[in-house]
């Protein structure tokens, strides 16, 4: 456990409701200006299937043709070091009660490098 950790499953502006995507979705709850590091989506380890663990925000952001955020791909964290990870990243600024999206295909994969193909979506 980190030692006076700040972690929280989402960042204060950001909350989780109704989608008009699709069933839930992540939602801004103030102003967010645009290229704001959301914070990290999935985290990289092969003991779980698919070879990562999906974060709160990896696990409610909804896809879009024309998403309002990106996804790199890191090898280190400010709070937790080197951890090689996905981070989300807005790409406009977005306004409260707007539900951020990301251009993803992860879920329509049966291919196990799914990492390259997700790098390549984006």
């Amino acid at each position: 456990m980190l030692e006076n950790s700040q972690w929280r499953p989402l960042p204060s502006f950001l909350t989780i409701g109704p989608s008009k995507i699709e069933g839930l979705g992540l939602i801004a709850t103030q102003h967010i200006p645009a290229e704001t590091d959301l914070g990290m989506s999935h985290v990289f380890d092969t003991r779980f299937d698919n070879g990562y663990i999906r974060l709160p925000i990896g696990g409610f952001i909804n896809h879009h043709d024309m998403p309002n955020c990106k996804a790199i791909i890191a090898e280190k964290d400010e709070q937790v070091g080197a951890v090689k990870h996905i981070r989300l990243i807005t790409t406009q600024p977005i306004e409260a009660g707007q539900e951020l999206t990301l251009k993803y295909i992860i879920n329509q994969l049966d291919n196990p490098n799914w990492e390259f193909e997700f790098e390549v979506s984006q």
